[in-house]
């Protein structure tokens, strides 16, 4: 019984022995490419990074480009008879900074002797070009070319956003395992959005050394080296013309300046202000510049457009209108008293129906169409009544895209706030309440919160009578056209017939309301809406929303100008500049731009 066990033993072993025999002939005999490219001594290994992908706008002018930039590695078993002094000279650097150099490369997690490892990294081209000569002088020391992000204009740069090297924490978190310590990422914007369609893909080179650690040319005439694969350009929806007016314009200011097609959802213009220069998150002084642009008080990185909430003021009240309309609780023809001992108001006027009403954005008369939302009586309890109201309402309003994300294409797009009865029943810890206590949601005050995109959108809700397609800065990449989502037309809940209702009032708002002093034009017919959003205790937020023309519109536009008080100032003032620069490509009314720029609104 042991002997044949013994023997069973004796066949495994020689049989496995005979399958490593094989494999290692096979290796070593029949193909020797794994020893020659583990072979260290005799081949380097060099990574092609493929050029990331262009960004035009929507004429086809370049915006983001690529420029060379170069990387000094090192194998340090390859350095002989290093000459600090020289080498200090050479680059520029102290021996302190080279000694540091030397302890941050042994530092590096993936750091070998025999492995090249970046030493000195992103050398401009002009800096690459005064040390290239005298690298032959410096056994050891090999170039990796790769590229950076140029710009051919300071415009868009919170829209675009910035590439940098990956970090540790995202290589971690990298289920797919394309990226690798040193590669560069889309960090914000449309470099972090579009990452996957921009990035291409590396590539790699095998090269002959001698023992001196000179090249002599391709392993096997390049049998194992893979190209480098370019991303796909993008072509945005960006004016970049009328993205550097709007910039101009609001120069100095915090605020946003958001415009958009309503026929594609396409963003025609994204100002944040302030906003940096995206020249200085480039090159080796990125992380300084990141640093100091990081810790500006005035945040020049946060882009308002998508990230700042805030009350929206009276241009809410048209979406009041129409969701009453919708309910039936009134029509075009409904007056209602302008009633100043129930909620403060302004302009002179008394007993308005409904355009009239939003023409003179009149307070008490949203208050009471809130109230006639809201308390219908469908039951014996007027907290409940209010609770049935109010998420009926809410279901409207959400509708326009208020309360949640439009799903644009950049990173970090904020929902804003529409509150319904669950919201109401965590604030007031499950007591009773009722539509006494939230009335202020009438006038676009409370606890409303929206987005400026969201009110650009709404702007083009309008201007389309009744429908949207979902904000984009994309509109190709490489030969295809904007990602479908961008191609679906979203309804509202309301009849698109009330919409020519809020076009009327809109129109009539620029012609002889609040709006006509600063956003009417010349032989164009601008509808608008101002709004005057609370602040306290600074000053109030100037807002404005607009679209032209009436019929068949081109541009829907939505302004926030924080601290600058009421809307028909600054925002309806830059709102109007926007239009005109884009259907009529000049400025016609200088003053209006003088008054602007001089920034005296309060």
């Amino acid at each position: 019984m042991n002997e044949g066990r013994k023997e069973i033993l004796q066949i495994i072993f020689i049989l496995t022995g005979l399958v490593f025999l094989v494999k290692l002939f096979s290796i070593q005999v029949l193909d020797n490419k794994y020893a020659e490219l583990a072979d260290s001594n005799a081949i380097l290994r060099e990574v092609e990074y493929p050029f990331r992908g262009l960004i035009y706008d929507r004429n086809n002018k370049l915006i983001v480009y690529n420029t060379p930039e170069f990387d000094i590695n090192v194998i340090r078993k390859d350095i002989k008879d290093f000459d600090s002094a020289k080498f200090c000279a050479v680059f520029q650097m102290s021996r302190e900074e080279l000694r540091k150099k030397f302890n941050e490369m042994r530092a590096r997690k993936e750091y070998s002797p025999y492995k090249p490892t970046l030493f000195i990294d992103r050398l401009s081209n002009a800096e690459f070009a005064r040390v290239q000569d005298h690298l032959d002088d410096f056994p050891g020391l090999y170039v990796q070319a790769r590229t950076t992000r140029s710009y051919t204009t300071k415009a868009l740069a919170n829209a675009l956003g910035y590439v940098s090297e990956i970090s540790k924490g995202q290589l971690e978190r990298d289920p797919s395992g394309i990226y690798k310590q040193g590669d560069y990422i889309g960090q914000s914007g449309i470099e972090a959005y579009y990452e996957e369609q921009l990035r291409g893909k590396r590539g790699v080179k095998f090269k002959l050394r001698n023992v001196k650690g000179i090249e002599k040319g391709s392993f096997k005439e390049g049998a194992y080296d893979t190209l480098s694969v370019p991303g796909k350009d993008l072509v945005s929806s960006i004016d970049i013309d009328l993205q550097q007016y709007g910039e101009f314009l609001m120069a100095g200011k915090s605020g946003s300046i958001v415009a958009i097609e309503p026929s594609s959802g396409e963003i025609l213009t994204l100002v944040s202000g302030p906003s940096y220069d995206p020249n200085l998150l480039t090159g080796r002084n990125y992380s300084s510049n990141f640093v100091q642009i990081s810790n500006d008080t005035l945040k020049p990185l946060f882009t308002r457009p998508l990230m700042a909430q805030y009350r929206p003021g009276s241009i809410f009240k048209i979406a009041q209108a129409m969701t009453a309309l919708q309910e039936g609780v009134i029509t075009p023809e409904t007056r209602i008293r302008c009633d100043r001992s129930i909620i403060g108001c302004h302009g002179a006027h008394s007993n308005e129906d409904l355009r009239g009403a939003i023409e003179n954005s009149c307070n008490p008369y949203f208050h009471g169409v809130l109230r006639r939302m809201l308390n219908k009586g469908v039951s014996n309890d007027p907290y409940e009544d209010t609770r049935i109201g109010l998420d009926e309402w809410n279901k409207h309003i959400r509708s326009f895209g208020f309360g949640g994300s439009l799903g644009v294409d950049l990173p970090n797009e904020k929902g804003g706030l529409i509150p319904n009865s669950a919201y109401y029943d965590r604030a007031y810890n499950n007591r009773p309440w009722k539509f006494s206590n939230i009335y202020s949601l009438a006038i676009g005050e409370g606890e409303n919160l929206v987005v400026p995109i969201q009110m650009a959108n709404f702007a083009a809700i309008v201007a389309n009578r009744g429908f949207y397609y979902r904000p984009h800065l994309i509109k190709a990449i490489g030969d295809e056209g904007a990602l479908e989502k961008y191609k679906e037309k979203q309804f509202t809940t309301i009849d698109p017939a009330y919409f020519e209702v809020a076009v009327d009032a809109m129109q009539k708002v620029v012609e002889s309301g609040t709006g006509q002093y600063r956003a009417k034009l010349q032989d164009i017919i601008v509808c608008g809406k101002t709004g005057t959003v609370q602040n306290d205790p600074l000053p109030d937020h100037s807002v404005f929303i607009a679209f032209a023309p009436k019929d068949n519109p081109k541009i829907a536009v939505s302004v926030y100008v924080e601290d600058a008080g009421q809307g028909a100032r600054a925002a309806a003032s830059i709102a109007s500049l926007i239009i005109e620069r884009y259907l009529l490509g000049e400025t016609k009314r200088p003053h209006i731009e003088r008054y602007v720029l001089d920034g005296k609104f309060l």
